[in-house]
């Protein structure tokens, strides 16, 4: 469904959005294992917008140091993957399409996993580089294989290449998890499960980095998108080249996921249920979809990830095991809305 989409829209709706995430994100400063109060919060916060960024007590180590990167961090990887589940939903036209259709999650787990066996986080970056060459890796080869079948590239042919892929992988994971030793097999499980707890300022600004270059260039796809979703030969008919127009974004979401899933784990359900909400409410239109999915979906993972720190404080709960909490009703109630 298209509604009337005007720059003026896109701009009142995701600033509203924007002001919305930021409302959240200050309350998930307020939450934790340790109390600290909204008064201290709002002087913090005060003297580091004047350009005082001197730490000076526990309480602004705990706010600036922990829980103020990790609320950036549940954002990024929010948005990065809603904006996957856009574009994958789209391409291929399934409204319940998830980013990691392709396998993406199957390397990259792989990856970790051989860089938790071999000790590789002892280095800087690296779990989180084997885990994206794992994923980076998994696109050429899905790409390879569906590519060399006979014809043109097709939505089947990188679903079925996508789970030949990822079923070999889930083999390869599963030989790994039978042989680690316990230590390991906790790590690897929490990471599985994701984790927003590890990242660092840098590894937090390369995702960023990415995923601002990554919404710049799909948003400049929106009208072939669009055209796309209304029907390949129309959109070939008003000049758009499908079959490279859709490589292009499939590569771009495909790294853009990469990133994500490297640096914070296997977490479900967000690029699923994020996507389909907001088609639900705002429409189909991509000039508008693709800025308020980013956007909710970061408010989305914030809360998620809020709720798991502090329902079992002072231990926490991997912030997939709550955004599974959430994706079981979501789809109970798509079913009684008798929508499939």
């Amino acid at each position: 469904m298209y509604r009337r989409v005007t720059l003026s829209r896109v701009l009142q709706i995701s600033t509203l959005m924007i002001l919305i995430s930021l409302v959240i994100g200050s309350v998930s400063l307020l939450a934790g294992s340790v109390h600290i109060d909204t008064g201290h919060v709002w002087r913090y916060l005060a003297k580091a917008f004047t350009g005082d960024f001197s730490i000076t007590s526990q309480e602004e180590i705990i706010l600036f140091s922990i829980r103020l990167p990790r609320i950036i961090f549940a954002g990024i990887v929010g948005a990065s993957l809603s904006l996957g589940g856009v574009i994958f939903q789209a391409i291929l036209r399934n409204p319940l399409a998830d980013p990691y259709i392709l396998g993406i999650s199957g390397g990259s787990a792989l990856g970790a996993i051989i860089g938790i066996v071999i000790g590789a986080g002892s280095f800087y970056l690296g779990i989180p580089l084997l885990a994206f060459l794992g994923a980076l890796a998994t696109v050429f080869l899905v790409f390879a294989v569906a590519g060399s079948a006979r014809g043109p590239l097709s939505d089947n042919s990188l679903l079925l290449s996508g789970v030949v892929v990822n079923a070999f992988f889930s083999a390869a994971i599963l030989f790994f998890l039978s042989i680690v030793n316990s230590m390991e097999l906790h790590s690897i499980t929490f990471w599985l499960m994701g984790d927003l707890s590890g990242a660092s300022a840098k590894e937090i600004c390369v995702a960023a980095v990415c995923l601002l270059a990554g919404f710049v260039l799909l948003y400049a796809q929106a009208r072939k998108l669009n055209l796309i979703v209304q029907g390949e030969d129309t959109a070939q008919q008003l000049g758009v080249h499908v079959e490279k127009t859709k490589q292009r974004l499939l590569i771009i979401t495909s790294l853009i996921i990469s990133v994500a899933v490297s640096l914070a784990g296997i977490i479900g359900f967000v690029g699923i249920m994020v996507p389909h909400f907001m088609r639900l409410v705002f429409g189909s239109d991509h000039r508008l979809l693709l800025p308020v999915s980013a956007l909710f979906g970061a408010s989305f993972l914030i809360v998620a990830d809020t709720i798991a720190r502090i329902v079992l404080a002072p231990a926490e709960l991997p912030v997939g095991v709550i955004t599974a909490l959430c994706g079981a009703p979501y789809f109970i109630f798509l079913l009684k809305r008798n929508k499939y």
